[in-house]
């Protein structure tokens, strides 16, 4: 079998998953105020094994890991700190277990490794020895469970994504960087997304130069997406991938408004291929049928290669 890299490097176009937070809470499932999604297979493990499974029905090639809110220091926030292995053993389970009720043998599951912080607060982070080793035990823990890759997901500063990159290096699994952006106050520049003082091409060039496999601009509005992608292209020269977000955020809800309909998603996606993605899914806000979409337009998105 062909794998994922190989595809990408040959220019075929693959699919990942949508928004896996966001879609537990449309669901019904309550969202933690330390740890976002994080605890979700703790309670609710058969409606995050149901997400995975609708994701792989709907045309995704790659699903995702809920363990974006996992990490030991942001549990320990939520009082959940004791239950580590407990909530991300059940939480790549869920991920396996969906990819076998799909029949997807041949799906690629990604361990999210973010740097969230606790309450998403950034004074709220532990000091950095704890930190980067809280990265290293998770991400340790992803690889030990299997998963295929890495995916570093909301790199958006040239401290914290520094330290969750490195740990994640040293596991040894192909790694995804994914880079988060918005518009500044002067509606042109690029900044990034939780980090307004702090130019995006200056993460870029920080985090880069450690060699990911592929770069994905992710968590960010489709209509800043094709001036991160020209940002991009000036530091990278390999594979790209884009899963953008739908909505906006109120802590710690997701909040469902200025939603895209699938059709103007896959119009979009059509864009992002002529400049160059050939990684295309979701993040928070998107769902199954946005998936499903660019599924059912891939001859067109193929042929949008350029």
């Amino acid at each position: 079998m062909i794998g994922w890299l190989e595809k990408l490097n040959a220019g075929e176009i693959l699919l990942i998953d949508g928004g896996t937070g966001s879609e537990l809470q449309r669901r019904g499932v309550a969202m933690d105020r330390n740890a976002w999604s994080g605890p979700a297979a703790y309670t609710h493990k058969e409606v995050l094994r149901q997400i995975h499974t609708d994701y792989i029905r709907a045309g995704a090639q790659i699903i995702t890991t809920n363990t974006f809110g996992t990490t030991r220091f942001v549990l320990e926030a939520a009082g959940l700190g004791d239950e580590f292995r407990k909530i991300n053993k059940s939480t790549i389970d869920a991920a396996q277990e969906g990819r076998e009720d799909a029949d997807g043998e041949h799906v690629a599951i990604a361990g999210s490794l973010s740097c969230l912080p606790p309450g998403l607060n950034a004074e709220t982070y532990p000091s950095k020895r704890k930190e980067k080793g809280d990265y290293q035990e998770l991400a340790e823990f992803l690889a030990e469970s299997g998963v295929d890759l890495i995916a570093l997901e909301m790199m958006e500063d040239n401290y914290h994504s520094l330290m969750a990159m490195e740990a994640a290096q040293d596991v040894g699994l192909p790694l995804w960087l994914g880079v988060s952006s918005r518009f500044g106050p002067d509606g042109k520049s690029l900044v990034a997304f939780d980090f307004p003082d702090t130019p995006f091409s200056s993460v870029l060039q920080s985090l880069i130069p450690l060699d990911p496999l592929v770069v994905n601009i992710m968590h960010t509005e489709p209509n800043v997406v094709p001036s991160a992608l020209k940002n991009l292209k000036q530091y990278w020269t390999g594979p790209v991938g884009v899963y953008p977000e739908l909505g906006d955020f109120s802590a710690p809800n997701w909040v469902f408004n200025n939603l895209m309909e699938p059709k103007h998603f896959a119009e979009h996606a059509l864009q992002w291929v002529r400049n160059g993605a050939r990684l295309l899914g979701g993040c928070c806000g998107t769902t199954p049928k946005h998936i499903q979409i660019l599924k059912n337009k891939m001859s067109d998105l193929l042929a949008a290669r350029a």
